[in-house]
C-alpha cells in the first residue's frame, strides 16, 4: 500500500507480503526477527532494531487497540531519542521510495504507522502534511 505525502515517499508493508520493486529501499523496523521468515525471502536492505519500539513498551502495547493512543504517544516520546535515525529515514524517503516493513497483523496498529506519521510530520488523528515534529529531546 503506498503511504506518500508532498515530497515523502513513504510505503508500508508486512514482511510476510512478498517484496517488489516498488518498494524501493525495505527497512524492518522490528526489534525481533518476524517470527518463520527467512532472510533470503524478506529482501530486507536494512534493519533499524535501534528506531523499533522498547522491549517493555512492545510488551506493555501487546498489540491492544485499546492502548493505541496511548502507545503512540510513548512510542513518539522514544523516538525523539532517535532524532538522527528518524532524519536519516526521512531524507532517503525524498530521494527514493522507502517501505517501512513490520510483522504485526493489525495493519492500523503497528509502530510503522507510527513512525511513517512521525516521519512525514504529521500529528496523532491527522492526516496529511504538516511541520515536522520536535524530535530532539
Amino acid at each position: 500500500m503506498t503511504q506518500s505525502t508532498g515530497t515523502l515517499d513513504i510505503r508500508l508493508k508486512r514482511a510476510y507480503d512478498p517484496p517488489s520493486a516498488e518498494d524501493g529501499e525495505r527497512v524492518l523496523v522490528d526489534r525481533l526477527w518476524p517470527r518463520g521468515l527467512r532472510k533470503s525471502e524478506a529482501a530486507i536492505d536494512r534493519w533499524l532494531k535501534e528506531i523499533a519500539p522498547s522491549t517493555e513498551l512492545r510488551r506493555w502495547f501487546g498489540h491492544d487497540p485499546g492502548r493505541w493512543s496511548e502507545f503512540r504517544r510513548r512510542y513518539r516520546t522514544e523516538l525523539s531519542g532517535h532524532a538522527e535515525l528518524v532524519s536519516e529515514l526521512r531524507a532517503l524517503a525524498r530521494k527514493k521510495p522507502v517501505t517501512l516493513i513490520y510483522a504485526a497483523r493489525d495493519e492500523r496498529h503497528n509502530e510503522a504507522v507510527v513512525l511513517r506519521d512521525v516521519l512525514r510530520g504529521t500529528a496523532a488523528g491527522r492526516r496529511g502534511p504538516g511541520p515536522a515534529p520536535k524530535i530532539a529531546s
